[in-house]
């Protein structure tokens, strides 16, 4: 196990460094002269060449990779742009909200679409296989904005139980916090569910029809036995993956939703970034969100090892 942890974290280095080097390289292709933004709107020729200076523009290209780099490696990610702050303190500012809007919303998919695909795989043919795969499509086919949108209407305007819009940090109240989450948290874990859901009922029926099931059914083992000691175990490896790639995507990817109820979360920070064309902004946000795509793929190869032992050796 430690072996195969050392050798999963030993290729991560190369990765990053992959990912740092293409990231920088794209960044040059956006059109624009970040001098020349940063110059405002009294373009003095002075005052531009100052800031070429200073933030090494006028170095060639591989010489402005090493000093990004450089910065990187000492967490210094480079100054915004737009509101003169350190970008590793809006990326603390801005990752925690994130984080906890997607891992309510991973939760929520995980307590309903797996479930749903256990007992529609076990229910094969019958009204409850109907049912789940009816919900998996409603799932996929529903516009999270409308669904969003059906909610704020339903449960804050309507009922009065939910607030409609912002953000309370966990650490002030977690009570409002998770009041004020849980709407969008559902709204982004509803289309999870449902392709989760599908994904479970796929692989717990071609585990239900493999020999060893057969044998412990055999052996004269109860069938919740043997569909949650023998076949669930082995039909988790692909929802395991799953379930890491779409908190990945997450980070990212919620910037629809957290613009509906007004939360300030990761993605609309990469989104205010890549509009205001703010350089630092977007390497250090799409730097951080690639080290925590990396991250969760080795989180996902270690719980495959714990969840199958066969994969120990």
């Amino acid at each position: 196990m430690l072996n195969f942890l050392a050798h999963r974290i030993a290729q991560i280095v190369p990765t990053l460094f992959f990912v740092s080097v293409l990231i920088f390289s794209l960044q040059q292709l956006l059109p624009g002269d970040p001098a020349l933004v940063m110059a405002g709107e009294e373009r003095d020729p002075a005052v531009i060449e100052q800031i070429r200076q200073q933030y090494k523009l006028d170095q060639p290209i591989p010489v402005q990779y090493v000093y990004w780099l450089k910065g990187v490696v000492s967490g210094n990610f480079g100054e915004s742009l737009r509101n003169k702050m350190p970008v590793r303190e809006l990326i603390a500012q801005k990752l925690p909200v994130t984080l906890q809007l997607g891992s309510m919303a991973i939760l929520i998919a995980f307590l309903i679409g797996i479930p749903a695909g256990i007992i529609s795989a076990v229910k094969k043919g019958t009204v409850w296989d109907y049912g789940a795969n009816l919900f998996a499509l409603w799932g996929i086919s529903t516009p999270n904005f409308w669904l969003g949108i059906l909610m704020i209407f339903l449960f804050s305007i309507h009922l009065g139980w939910l607030p409609a819009s912002g953000y309370v940090p966990l650490t002030e109240d977690w009570r409002a916090s998770l009041a004020a989450t849980i709407m969008p948290a559902f709204v982004l874990g509803n289309a999870i569910s449902a392709i989760l859901m599908r994904h479970t009922r796929s692989a717990m029926l071609q585990v239900l029809e493999s020999d060893y099931v057969r044998t412990a059914r055999a052996k004269g083992l109860s069938e919740r036995s043997v569909i949650l000691k023998h076949a669930m175990r082995n039909a988790l490896t692909p929802i395991i993956t799953l379930g890491a790639l779409e908190l990945g995507t997450l980070l990212s990817g919620a910037v629809l939703t957290e613009q509906i109820f007004s939360i300030p979360g990761f993605g609309k920070l990469i989104v205010d970034a890549v509009f205001n064309r703010d350089y630092a902004v977007v390497q250090g946000v799409v730097l951080v969100t690639a080290t925590v795509y990396i991250t969760l793929n080795l989180v996902a190869d270690v719980a495959y090892v714990l969840v199958n032992p066969r994969l120990r050796g």
